[in-house]
């Protein structure tokens, strides 16, 4: 799933660059850091739009004074410029002024959903596919995953404020699957599932004996595993066997997301799961909707 996959985001640090902006607001000089797709030229002119136009912009803003309109950035929505602008803030700069970009967008009215599903979650596949093409090396590509996963907790509290009532027995398990390193994808698929009222335990040990032991000891409604490509499918395949068998709760769920299974859903039978879902949005309707089948069977059965 977009959210829960490779990165998973499909449901699937080194030093910054040039002029980097510490608490929003104070320009810092830290190393140069190299450009993986050459877009130098492009990346300095908006590294010095955000610091001489929409940074102190935002800062006055926060300072209640009066604040300018900010430059626009893009479309509303966030387009795949934008994506390959943001990775490279991300690649070459301190978190701070990515954060900034994002503040940007975010004061033209775009949604936090839209900056976690159109900007970061493609963020973290670019940083993935940058890798593979030898276009950006491992501590780089680290380094900008653990930027993502900064932003993703800073701005996490403010999306929870949207929170749903929780509701009684709405607990998931959500882990990468065996083998699998990846967590960002994890993180902002749990922050969907507690948006929508559910108790998450969304960063396990990625073990499949852990992921059984777990289980074993607490009760949990659902467990969400993400994988990256077809080749762990068999290993994924007897996990989930073994989850259903060592589960306090009988009648435990799981839910199954990422790169393979958006192309093609039928897998999902084949690992003995029972749902996928296309992006972390969906993931949590997608749970609803197995509980309620989960209780209608129940009522049907005493009936």
């Amino acid at each position: 799933m977009s959210g829960f996959s490779q990165e998973v985001v499909g449901w699937s640090c080194f030093e910054g660059g040039e002029d980097a902006v510490s608490d929003r607001g104070q320009i810092t000089r830290t190393r140069a850091a190299p450009h993986c797709d050459g877009a130098g030229d492009r990346l300095a002119k908006l590294v010095r739009a955000l610091e001489d136009e929409v940074i102190p912009r935002l800062v006055l803003a926060r300072r209640g004074g009066p604040a300018a309109p900010i430059p626009a950035l893009g479309s509303r929505l966030p387009n795949a410029a934008d994506v390959a602008d943001f990775t490279q803030l991300i690649l070459a700069n301190d978190v701070a002024i990515a954060a900034s970009y994002v503040d940007a967008l975010r004061a033209r009215g775009t949604a936090l959903e839209a900056v976690f599903l159109e900007l970061l979650a493609p963020c973290a596949r670019r940083l993935g596919e940058l890798w593979k093409a030898d276009l950006c090396d491992f501590t780089q590509v680290t380094v900008g995953l653990w930027r993502l996963h900064q932003l993703l907790r800073e701005l996490s509290p403010t999306f929870r404020d949207e929170t749903e009532h929780q509701a009684p027995g709405r607990r998931v398990l959500l882990a990468p699957a065996p083998g699998e390193q990846h967590m960002f994808g994890i993180c902002m698929v749990a922050e969907f599932f507690r948006r929508a009222g559910w108790d998450v335990l969304g960063e396990p040990p990625a073990g499949g004996g852990d992921l059984v032991e777990i289980v074993r000891s607490e009760s949990f409604a659902l467990v969400g595993l993400s994988v990256g490509g077809e080749v762990r499918l068999d290993g994924l395949a007897a996990v989930i066997r073994e989850i259903r068998r060592a589960s306090r709760n009988r009648s435990i769920r799981v839910m199954v997301g990422g790169q393979a299974f958006n192309a093609r859903p039928e897998l999902v039978a084949l690992v003995g799961a029972d749902a996928t879902a296309a992006d972390a949005r969906q993931a949590p309707q997608q749970a609803k909707n197995l509980l309620t089948l989960l209780a209608q069977g129940a009522c049907s059965w005493r009936e």
